[in-house]
């Protein structure tokens, strides 16, 4: 198996974390939102659809990054 091959697995691990820990804040916010709005199930809803893109901003952002430390 060659090392590119090994260093897959790590990234989608990693871009995974990203997403995991995107949708964890959101959870916290939406259940605040939730709880200031009185309806804790919107909350969570909304709390989750912006922890994902929280998540995913994160991710495309370290890939841009990498993109860009790489020599040509």
């Amino acid at each position: 198996m060659s090392s590119d091959q090994k260093k897959k697995p790590e990234l989608n691990e990693h871009n995974q974390t990203k997403i995991g820990a995107g949708v964890a804040i959101g959870i916290g916010v939406g259940v605040a939102i939730g709880s200031a709005m009185g309806n804790i199930g919107a909350g969570l809803a909304i709390g989750i659809s912006i922890g994902i893109v929280v998540g995913v901003s994160l991710q495309k952002k370290k890939k841009t990054d990498q993109e860009k430390e790489k020599p040509e």
